[in-house]
């Protein structure tokens, strides 16, 4: 398999571009690519675009746009995990998994059981850590898109935000398995950190219209919670169905 780069600059066929920073210095120290050598590529827009490389050095690396290829490989779910932060290699753990199962967008929960407490500058960070976290979870499984990864928001304000018609909170006192809920092409999946989401945060969530759904009788770390989830959404409706 040929590596895989992400490029925020729009591609076309024939095109000399200069990669940015990020994919420049994964090219050189982590992919150890030479002159000449193939690569992919993909902008997000559709699709991805062989490549190879016509020059490499510390100030910058260009790459030559070849043949684009049509290929597909984004859910016909639109998912968006709404994911309570947990400790540091739990989050990071999480947020790779759910790219690679095809979620479409995240959102870090900061609630009230969080064991992580972020200020601003920590929250800007942490934000710039998690999105080098989704991009190459997207070179790695080759999806088509980058999802996006919201900034860190409070329950209440991500349920004042959310719009989509099916809306799951990930219960284990709930008395639907998520395997038997009527799913729709658009959901919303909260689910809560270390601990859990609060009676309050609970009761919130229930009074937004988030119905409950289980994953059977025994109670999941939030990391294994979120990649079984998606597993058996994909199963369901998207990927695997």
């Amino acid at each position: 398999m040929l590596p895989r780069l992400y490029s925020p600059t729009p591609l076309t066929p024939g095109s000399v571009i200069v990669l940015d920073p990020v994919g420049a210095r994964h090219l050189r120290e982590g992919l150890r690519l030479r002159l000449g050598e193939a690569l992919l590529l993909f902008d997000g827009r559709g699709g991805e675009f062989a490549a190879n490389l016509t020059a490499i050095d510390r100030q910058q690396v260009r790459v030559r746009v070849g043949e684009h290829y049509p290929v597909r490989r984004e859910s016909a779910l639109d998912i968006t995990l709404a994911q309570g932060i947990s400790r540091s290699e739990r989050m990071d753990y999480t947020i790779q998994k759910a790219v690679e199962l095809g979620v479409s967008r995240l959102v870090p929960l900061a609630t009230e059981r969080s064991t992580v407490r972020l200020d601003a500058e920590r929250a800007r960070k942490r934000a710039e850590h998690w999105a080098g976290i989704v991009r190459h979870a997207a070179e790695q499984s080759g999806r088509t898109e980058v999802p996006p990864i919201a900034e860190v928001v409070d329950l209440a304000g991500y349920i004042e935000q959310e719009r989509a018609p099916l809306r799951l909170l990930l219960d284990p006192s709930a008395g639907v398995s998520l395997t038997r809920v009527t799913l729709g092409a658009e959901i919303s999946l909260a689910i809560g950190p270390e601990g859990g989401f609060s009676p309050a945060e609970r009761a919130l969530l229930l009074a937004a219209g988030y119905q409950g759904a289980s994953l059977g009788p025994r109670v999941l770390r939030t990391e294994t919670a979120a990649l079984v989830a998606l597993s058996i959404l994909q199963s369901r409706g998207g990927d695997l169905a």
